[in-house]
């Protein structure tokens, strides 16, 4: 049954497990604070990791459905979406559609993910309908992924639960404004929150730097505080505030596509390195 309305925005990554190879690394890309660039991270790091050889899913968690626009998927093709999955288990390879970016899948969103919350409210497992979900598809024979990216609502809700529930760990998009910080503290309480009661495993996988001017002196001021506090589990690629990425969505491509000689669209690709770089370090040190 399709439901009433919530609301909800933002990213999240998400690793599937397989018995035959390492799982996907699963990464919630969030941030409890709206505007800071959750789904244009979700939808250019998914590009540019899709880009150096990487099989990524992005999940859009987002009633809005704005990674799912940006990446060309109309409202009228979008005929089983996330929704389907979390609330009447369809499977992941019945949701996810290809994008035009090679190696690059979505599974879309709809308005109808704003009644989830009311219509999961007495299911069992309700806080784990995503991570069944994709632990059920690294089962099967369909396409495994290196990295899923989970698009997150900005508000600590049942979607926002979902999907940090099933990630490995959260990325994390930091605005380079004056209240970038208040959100971050909200966002540290909730991953402790959800460390405690859902996913003991979940960690921060790092913070980008987004909508940076460096012709703002808070700009620099505010990386240079999110740094001293944060260390380097602050990614080195900053991604700067640019014309070309925000006309991109409004053309149903990323910025690598519309324009990839691009600043941000470069930065973006350095980040994608970066994440790389950083897996198959935390793998070795696993191993």
């Amino acid at each position: 049954m399709r439901g009433a309305a919530l609301s909800a925005s933002g990213v999240c990554v998400v690793s599937v497990l397989s018995e035959t190879k390492p799982g996907p690394r699963v990464l919630a890309v969030s941030n409890q604070k709206g505007g800071v660039g959750k789904t244009t991270t979700a939808i250019n790091l998914g590009t540019a990791l899709a880009a150096i050889g990487e099989k990524v899913l992005i999940v859009d968690m987002d009633p809005q459905g704005n990674a799912s626009t940006g990446l060309g998927v109309s409202r009228e093709t979008r005929r089983v979406t996330i929704y389907d999955v979390v609330t009447d288990g369809r499977a992941v390879a019945e949701a996810a559609v290809e994008t035009a970016v090679p190696g690059l899948h979505i599974i879309p969103s709809d308005p109808d993910m704003s009644g989830v919350e009311i219509e999961l409210s007495q299911a069992d497992r309700r806080s784990f309908r995503l991570r069944d979900a994709l632990l059920a598809h690294g089962r099967t024979g369909q396409t495994q992924y290196d990295y899923v990216l989970i698009d997150c609502p900005p508000s600590l809700n049942l979607l926002t639960l979902n999907a940090m529930a099933a990630a490995d760990a959260v990325l994390v998009p930091l605005q380079c404004e004056f209240f970038a910080l208040e959100g971050l503290t909200q966002l540290m309480k909730t991953i402790e929150m959800v460390r405690q009661s859902l996913n003991p495993r979940l960690e921060i996988q790092g913070l980008v730097l987004t909508m940076y001017d460096k012709r703002n002196a808070l700009s620099g001021q505010v990386a240079n505080d999110v740094r001293a506090h944060f260390g380097d589990k602050v990614y080195d690629a900053v991604i700067p505030r640019n014309v070309r990425v925000s006309e991109a969505p409004s053309f149903g491509k990323p910025a690598l596509i519309y324009d990839l000689k691009c600043a941000g669209s470069q930065a973006y690709l350095k980040l994608a390195r970066e994440v790389v770089k950083r897996e198959r370090s935390r793998r070795l040190a696993a191993a």
